[in-house]
């Protein structure tokens, strides 16, 4: 039986984004960890996805690559702006270490979080909330550099006021000769922040795909919602909400530089994200699967290396 011809017709077919070629998708999640990482012709030639043996090798890495970019801005003079994620997390108290270890300060960097919880007018958690990225950000790493801390004028968070500024602030500081990091992990869809696969089909082109900077109170995919019921909520897909405030690629797309993180291993041979990094190496850039693009731009992608694969079912 083949299975992608067993889908035509049925739930699942119209459960999948619409764009998503899946035979191809599958023959990328084939290839082994050998061929996986075989460099391609639509990479950057300077991306290099590094592998990690486990999480904490992950961390650190990850940690130093944040710190050592903004160190550098900072031994160059410049400012550096920042599109933070909240997921994964786990390298920003290597990132304050470092910078600590190093007596750099933050105070050259311009933080924009890529999203945030939202209802579907676009009205976020308060601060104060401990699920709102806000509060994950303040405590999991502004307040861990102490006295080198990012000023909190500098700060920018997803709200329906303020993400519709992140181009202009952005573009302002570049006038003034900053630079421009992403920092960014993979979703379940491979998404980039809350962008979703099927936001493409909303778009005549992929030039005006590429052009889209952000969205207020995004309907995210149910795949995302029960990756992140997963991850996040303790398996309470109840508490998951639905909807989000997020960057698109006119932002991410942006970058001089991009570090990302796959970190999706559940241990005892359980992962959600091994698909995600696959197609994200190897399928070629395409508005169905944000995450393919990311190749594309100069910069590195840590995982674990479990997530490489071979991909093939096993009996538990």
């Amino acid at each position: 039986m083949n299975l992608f011809t067993t889908l035509k017709g049925s739930l699942m077919e119209s459960f999948f984004p619409q764009g998503w070629d899946l035979e191809k998708m599958d023959a990328c999640c084939s290839l082994g960890p050998e061929r996986l990482l075989a460099r391609q012709s639509h990479w950057h030639d300077r991306f290099e996805p590094v592998a990690c043996e486990d999480l904490q090798e992950f961390n650190a890495l990850m940690g130093h690559e944040i710190a050592l970019a903004i160190k550098q801005a900072r031994d160059r003079g410049e400012k550096l702006a920042i599109i933070f994620p909240v997921g994964p997390m786990g390298m920003y108290k290597w990132t304050a270490y470092f910078l600590q270890a190093w007596d750099v300060s933050a105070s050259h960097v311009y933080g924009f979080n890529m999203d945030e919880w939202s209802n579907a007018e676009g009205r976020t958690l308060p601060p104060s909330d401990p699920g709102a990225f806000q509060y994950a950000m303040e405590h999991g790493f502004y307040n861990l550099l102490g006295d080198r801390t990012v000023p909190k004028a500098q700060r920018h968070y997803a709200t329906a006021d303020s993400l519709p500024r992140y181009a202009e602030r952005i573009a302002m500081l570049k006038r003034e000769g900053a630079k421009l990091l992403v920092i960014y992990g993979i979703g379940r869809v491979c998404h980039i922040a809350f962008w979703e696969p099927q936001y493409a089909g909303e778009y005549a082109d992929e030039a005006a795909w590429r052009a889209a900077t952000h969205r207020i109170g995004a309907k995210l995919h149910p795949l995302t919602i029960e990756q992140n019921a997963i991850t996040s909520f303790k398996s309470r897909t109840t508490r998951v909400p639905c909807y989000a405030n997020t960057i698109g690629p006119g932002l991410f797309l942006q970058a001089d530089y991009a570090i990302g993180g796959a970190d999706g291993a559940l241990g005892r041979g359980m992962m959600w994200q091994g698909m995600s990094l696959a197609v994200t190496l190897q399928h070629g850039a395409d508005p169905w699967i944000p995450s393919t693009y990311m190749p594309t731009l100069p910069g590195k992608l840590f995982f674990l290396s479990e997530l490489a694969g071979p991909l093939e079912p096993e009996l538990n």
